[in-house]
Protein backbone atom coordinates (compact mmCIF):
# COMPACT_ATOMS: atom_id res chain seq x y z
CA UNK A 1 0.00 0.00 0.00
CA UNK A 2 2.47 2.71 -1.27
CA UNK A 3 0.77 5.65 -1.36
CA UNK A 4 2.65 9.19 -2.47
CA UNK A 5 0.69 11.58 -0.34
CA UNK A 6 2.39 13.32 2.76
CA UNK A 7 0.14 14.41 4.93
CA UNK A 8 1.04 17.79 7.07
CA UNK A 9 1.14 18.18 10.30
CA UNK A 10 -1.43 16.22 12.50
CA UNK A 11 -3.88 15.26 9.09
CA UNK A 12 -4.02 11.03 8.43
CA UNK A 13 -5.13 9.60 4.91
CA UNK A 14 -7.67 6.85 5.56
CA UNK A 15 -8.88 4.26 3.03
CA UNK A 16 -12.44 3.62 3.79
CA UNK A 17 -13.88 0.20 4.25
CA UNK A 18 -16.25 -0.85 1.80
CA UNK A 19 -19.74 -0.58 2.73
CA UNK A 20 -21.88 -3.46 3.59
CA UNK A 21 -24.49 -4.88 1.09
CA UNK A 22 -25.96 -7.62 3.50
CA UNK A 23 -27.89 -7.16 7.20
CA UNK A 24 -26.63 -9.71 9.59
CA UNK A 25 -29.76 -11.83 8.45
CA UNK A 26 -29.08 -11.78 4.74
CA UNK A 27 -31.08 -8.82 4.03
CA UNK A 28 -29.15 -7.32 0.57
CA UNK A 29 -29.15 -2.97 1.33
CA UNK A 30 -29.39 -1.47 -2.02
CA UNK A 31 -27.29 1.05 -2.82
CA UNK A 32 -29.23 4.18 -2.17
CA UNK A 33 -29.78 3.15 1.54
CA UNK A 34 -26.23 2.17 2.46
CA UNK A 35 -24.28 4.09 5.28
CA UNK A 36 -21.36 6.05 5.04
CA UNK A 37 -18.86 3.52 6.54
CA UNK A 38 -16.98 4.27 9.54
CA UNK A 39 -14.37 2.12 9.97
CA UNK A 40 -11.11 2.44 7.81
CA UNK A 41 -6.65 2.21 7.29
CA UNK A 42 -4.62 4.13 8.04
CA UNK A 43 -2.51 4.65 5.07
CA UNK A 44 -0.21 7.58 5.75
CA UNK A 45 0.82 9.49 8.62
CA UNK A 46 1.68 13.49 8.83
CA UNK A 47 4.53 14.32 11.49
CA UNK A 48 2.35 15.67 14.30
CA UNK A 49 3.14 19.09 15.35
CA UNK A 50 5.82 20.36 17.50
CA UNK A 51 4.47 19.67 20.88
CA UNK A 52 2.10 17.14 20.10
CA UNK A 53 3.19 13.10 18.60
CA UNK A 54 1.25 10.89 16.60
CA UNK A 55 -0.44 8.18 18.49
CA UNK A 56 -1.73 6.85 15.26
CA UNK A 57 0.42 4.79 12.42
CA UNK A 58 0.09 3.71 8.71
CA UNK A 59 -1.73 0.30 9.01
CA UNK A 60 -4.07 0.78 11.95
CA UNK A 61 -7.74 0.39 11.70
CA UNK A 62 -9.45 3.45 12.70
CA UNK A 63 -13.23 4.39 13.66
CA UNK A 64 -14.07 7.78 12.59
CA UNK A 65 -17.30 10.21 11.90
CA UNK A 66 -19.87 9.72 9.77
CA UNK A 67 -19.17 13.29 8.15
CA UNK A 68 -15.12 13.68 9.01
CA UNK A 69 -12.41 14.63 7.35
CA UNK A 70 -12.81 15.63 3.83
CA UNK A 71 -13.00 12.84 0.73
CA UNK A 72 -10.03 12.56 -2.04
CA UNK A 73 -10.14 10.47 -5.13
CA UNK A 74 -6.65 9.73 -6.01
CA UNK A 75 -5.56 7.14 -8.71
CA UNK A 76 -8.77 5.40 -8.58
CA UNK A 77 -9.63 5.04 -5.09
CA UNK A 78 -11.21 6.86 -2.42
CA UNK A 79 -9.79 8.12 0.41
CA UNK A 80 -10.74 10.49 3.54
CA UNK A 81 -7.79 13.35 4.78
CA UNK A 82 -8.87 14.50 8.56
CA UNK A 83 -6.87 15.41 11.62
CA UNK A 84 -5.89 12.78 13.87
CA UNK A 85 -8.39 13.89 16.87
CA UNK A 86 -11.26 13.27 14.63
CA UNK A 87 -10.55 9.29 15.00
CA UNK A 88 -12.37 8.06 17.65
CA UNK A 89 -10.93 4.94 18.54
CA UNK A 90 -8.06 2.39 16.90
CA UNK A 91 -9.38 -1.34 16.66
Amino acid sequence: MSLNIKPIADRVVIEPSAAETTTASGIIIPDTAKEKPQKGTVVAVGTGKTDYTMTVKVGDTVLYGKYAGTELKYEGKDYLIMREDEIYAIL
